[in-house]
């Protein structure tokens, strides 16, 4: 009777390779079912295989050629011709924008600012128009109360309701001053950043929006466990070795004993 031979380990880069291979396969078969042509009112999306790839195992050694894929999104014809108009009316604004920009270039190179000359100029102005006639009647009128109350010009109590009417002229003066000085900062404020928000409009206008394309996503398949398998595969074997070897073992033990046994009875029968 011949002894079996135990099963041979399985090779580490043989069963490295097996899994490799398995769950590359996957991978890529994972990829191609989520790759599914849409067609839409709006448009279509569409895969097409446009090459390989070649990916060496660093492991093993060996190679796999995967496949490279091209997404393609086509508008339908009226939204082609929405998106046509867009660009054009885009890149008419971003031209806009480049000539404009020189002039902001140099406008902005200019540090600003305020005549505030000519601001409190035109509000002593304003003030003489509207202010003044009214604080005339105003005054009139305290001149005659006073009068009438026997005050006379140079008495104490007549020169300190002067005074209070001449405090509360220039605090009208004053705040008429600060208002309008505060009021027409503002505005220039305004006119200087007017061209530059102008351009700043042109220039958010003119960006380029891509069509929104729902890409889609791979399913999910689960990979094989190859190693596992191989490795299973060969404990299974190996168990069925020891198991055979048991026997064997038993068998030839029992026929030992029986000539063993044959031995000495003929010695001594």
């Amino acid at each position: 009777m011949g002894k079996p031979k135990a099963p041979t380990p399985p090779d580490p880069r043989d069963t490295s390779a097996a899994a490799t291979g398995t769950n590359v396969a996957t991978s890529i078969a994972n990829n191609i079912t989520g790759m599914v042509n849409q067609n839409t009112p709006y448009g279509s999306l569409s895969y097409d295989q446009t090459g390989t790839y070649t990916f060496n195992d660093p492991y093993t050694g060996q190679s796999y050629e995967l496949p490279t894929w091209t997404a393609t999104t086509s508008l339908s014809p009226e939204q082609q011709a929405i998106l046509d108009t867009n660009q054009q009316a885009q890149g008419n604004l971003s031209g806009i924008a480049a000539d404009q920009s020189g002039f902001l270039r140099d406008y902005l190179g200019q540090p600003f600012q305020a005549d505030t000359g000519a601001i409190e100029g035109r509000l002593a102005e304003l003030g003489r128009q509207r202010l003044d006639p009214q604080f005339a009647r105003e005054e009139d009128s305290i001149r005659t109360r006073l009068a009438q109350q026997g005050l006379t010009p140079g008495s104490e109590a007549y020169n300190r309701e002067i005074e209070s009417f001449r405090q509360s002229k220039n605090d009208a003066y004053n705040q008429l001053y600060l208002t309008g000085r505060g009021q027409a900062f503002s505005e220039l404020q305004a006119l200087r950043n007017q061209p530059i928000n102008e351009i700043t409009a042109l220039l958010s206008g003119s960006q380029v929006s891509n069509p929104n394309v729902s890409m889609a996503q791979p399913q999910g398949m689960a990979t094989t466990d190859v190693a596992g398998l191989i490795n299973q595969n060969y404990n299974q074997r190996l168990g069925a070795w020891q198991q055979d070897s048991a026997n064997r073992n038993s068998l030839l033990g029992g026929l030992f004993g029986l000539g063993a046994a044959g031995i000495t009875g003929g010695l001594f029968g």
